[in-house]
């Protein structure tokens, strides 16, 4: 490899055998976003916004790259924009976990924080305002409207989970933040020759407490959204997601974030309609990112200064 976005992408495919051993006859398998150099799956749409952004000539050097995060997409911008040599600051909502705002911080991205109320809508009208002052100054891909976004998934993520399964696939399974990952691998998933029966994680709540996901009936709903590509949009509860999470640490090892956890949960409750109906099935749902990207420091924890 010459550079660390070459390592983007072709992320592991794993069978979750202690989750799916209450549904004989259907497997689950996780696919490790989280293995991609920024660790999340929001490394490919980012990447993808900033090249083809630079082969168009909207990214130029003079420019400052600027989005609203909350906060996987901007590691992913502050890492590749670090990589190619282009300046990025980012606006998010003063409540993102303490260690997103280190990791970006720590490729020399300004920060720039919008009312932790507001949530991620906030942080879209925020940015907008700031580029409206001074649109010379930066360049805004706008991850909710750009279709990098979900191109990015249909070239990469949706080509991958075919290669790794095959025909076998019969269910796929992803959250909606933007929206990107979902709708791009679904459009790819359609032009399979086998159905593919695709499943769009929602909050079940519009105050939820699954960090990167939208209720999209209370939220700014992503210009890259389409509600009638699904096969089926699918409402997670909170505690169902955190206790998703937990379990997938102590039962299969693995420490993922809370959007994960949605996933896994929608990807259970496919698994279990189609035990009830005495079916085989392959599904397949993303990892988006590891839990320790929610980790908050603790009162009795020390600074330390080198």
């Amino acid at each position: 490899m010459e550079s660390v976005v070459d390592a983007v992408g072709n992320t592991p495919l794993l069978r979750l055998r202690h989750i799916d051993r209450d549904t004989p006859g259907v497997k689950i398998y996780l696919k490790l976003e989280y293995m991609n150099p920024g660790g999340s799956v929001k490394d490919r749409p980012a990447l993808r916004m900033i090249l083809d952004a630079i082969e168009d000539g909207r990214m130029t050097k003079d420019r400052i790259l600027i989005d609203s995060t909350s906060g996987n997409t901007g590691v992913a911008y502050s890492l590749y924009g670090a990589a190619l040599g282009y300046r990025v600051a980012l606006v998010m909502p003063s409540n993102v976990s303490k260690p997103r705002k280190d990791i970006t911080q720590a490729f020399g991205t300004e920060l720039i924080f919008s009312d932790p109320m507001e949530g991620s809508d906030g942080a879209i009208r925020l940015v907008k305002k700031v580029v409206g002052e001074n649109p010379e100054k930066y360049f805004y891909p706008d991850q909710y409207s750009n279709p990098s976004n979900p191109k990015a998934h249909y070239l990469g993520t949706a080509a991958e989970i075919i290669d790794q399964v095959g025909d076998e696939i019969t269910h796929f399974v992803a959250g909606l933040g933007t929206s990107g990952t979902c709708m791009g691998t679904t459009r790819r998933m359609r032009e399979h020759h086998r159905k593919v029966h695709c499943v769009a994680v929602e909050p079940a709540e519009a105050l939820h407490g699954l960090e990167g996901l939208k209720h999209m009936a209370s939220s700014i709903v992503p210009p890259i959204f389409d509600a009638n590509l699904p096969d089926e949009i699918l409402p997670v509860g909170t505690e169902d997601g955190w206790d998703m999470s937990d379990r997938l640490a102590e039962q299969e090892g693995l420490h993922v974030g809370h959007s994960t956890g949605a996933n896994v949960a929608g990807a259970v409750v496919m698994a279990k309609r189609l035990a009830a109906e005495k079916r085989e099935g392959c599904i397949v749902a993303i990892a988006c990112d590891r839990g320790d990207r929610y980790f908050a420091p603790m009162k009795w924890e020390k600074r330390y200064v080198w």
